[in-house]
């Protein structure tokens, strides 16, 4: 059942049934463990040795790191997606009974092994297929990827409802909105705001953010992330990326979802509703409070963050946006009012240019130039259409890739 289906009380009555019921130690799959969710969420598995085991994790390609981390934690299986990785993987695990696989195959049934929860924290567009592998198990899936979300939101909602998997969002905004929100009925939320911390270069005049390096780029102030993500964060295109999110995750429409700068990231998301009052959910920055809510909810488990000392802080201040220094977001919104594949393209642009930016291929602004020279070639070719077919969002991806790529070797 999905959280996207709006009926929250029946979603709180089945996961109580599911605490209730399962005395036994609920298996834990994280694809993406060696990331930052990925090691946060074994971090919390280790701490509750009691609750959790793991069944299986997965990485991209660093066969040694993976290796440590399902010997460390006592994994059934580990697969890297690179088979070129694969003799490292085998060689590292042998003899310790920990089975070894790789490739994109071997990838989505380690996603579809038997497990009480899978964490899906496999950044960008490479996360779609081993979630939907989770998904299609109808279990729980704790999903770190919102690329899921919006490269193929309404494909992957329809997935949700049809195995009647259990999605409980882990991005720190996400989950505050699904904890503020509850069991409340839709038509009573009037608006849903996202947080965000304004990134490295909220105080920055647009001739320094031009000239932003990426070493000055991945230098948050509040969170510690991969790179990729920290990157989109400095851009505020993380925050667009997230309205997408939100808007297949909650039972509102596009004009109900807003973003609010919170520099100090303690406040992550803010629910208003139609008697004037608005709910926040409130936790120090520390992926590990929405992995450990994901994993143990209707329950609440100990997780070792910083606890709150509002009077230590002394003040939390909010800002509006400014989309003329950090016009992401307004490229984000765009995209998602124009519905169709606009947000797989949106996605799959920002993705190229994200890694030309870190690469210093391309400098820092144009990551949302080449993002919008990729949505306007896109749309004279008529890719964005609507797609409702798995082969037709990876093609649009695909094609996208390549406009991009076209755009950054070309200087736009």
């Amino acid at each position: 059942m999905a959280f996207g289906e709006l009926d929250t009380m029946a979603i709180r009555q089945n996961l109580t049934v599911l605490s209730n019921t399962s005395g036994s130690v609920r298996r834990i799959s994280v694809l993406g463990a060696t990331g930052s969710i990925g090691q946060s969420t074994l971090d919390l598995v280790s701490r509750h040795s009691d609750l959790f085991s793991v069944e299986a994790i997965t990485a991209n390609c660093d066969a040694k790191g993976l290796a440590a981390l399902a010997i460390r934690h006592h994994a059934r299986i580990a697969v890297v997606a690179d088979c070129a990785a694969y003799a490292d993987l085998a060689e590292a695990l042998s003899g310790t009974g920990i089975a070894a696989a790789a490739g994109p195959e071997a990838l989505a049934e380690a996603a579809a092994r038997p497990a009480d929860c899978v964490v899906a924290a496999i950044v960008g567009a490479a996360g779609l297929l081993p979630t939907l592998a989770a998904v299609r198990q109808g279990r729980r899936v704790a999903l770190a990827n919102k690329e899921c979300l919006v490269t193929a939101g309404e494909l992957f909602m329809r997935e949700v409802a049809a195995s009647g998997a259990e999605l409980l969002p882990v991005d720190s905004e996400h989950s505050a909105a699904f904890q503020a929100i509850g069991a409340s009925q839709p038509d009573a939320i009037e608006q849903i705001m996202l947080t965000a911390s304004g990134g490295p270069f909220r105080d920055w005049d647009m001739a320094r953010i031009k000239a932003a390096t990426p070493e000055q780029a991945l230098r948050h102030p509040n969170w510690s992330m991969g790179a990729k993500i920290t990157i989109d964060s400095a851009s505020l295109m993380n925050k667009g990326l997230e309205l997408i999110e939100a808007f297949h995750l909650f039972p509102v429409g596009v004009e109900q979802l807003s973003c609010v700068v919170h520099p100090q990231s303690i406040v992550h998301c803010l629910v208003a509703y139609r008697d004037g009052s608005v709910l926040a959910q409130m936790s120090s920055p520390d992926m590990r409070t929405p992995i450990a809510l994901a994993l143990s909810w209707p329950k609440r488990i100990d997780a070792p963050t910083k606890r709150l000392n509002l009077a230590a802080l002394g003040q939390l201040t909010f800002e509006a946006p400014d989309e003329t220094r950090f016009p992401a977001l307004a490229v984000a919104r765009e995209a998602l009012a124009a519905g169709g594949a606009a947000p797989a393209v949106l996605n799959a642009a920002n993705e190229e240019a994200v890694m030309a930016f870190l690469d210093k291929r391309i400098g820092f602004l144009d990551i949302v130039g080449v993002v919008s020279d990729t949505l306007e070639a896109a749309h004279g070719l008529n890719l964005i259409a609507s797609v409702d077919r798995l082969d037709d969002i990876l093609a649009v991806d695909a094609n996208a890739r390549r406009l991009a790529r076209g755009f950054i070797e070309n200087g736009r």
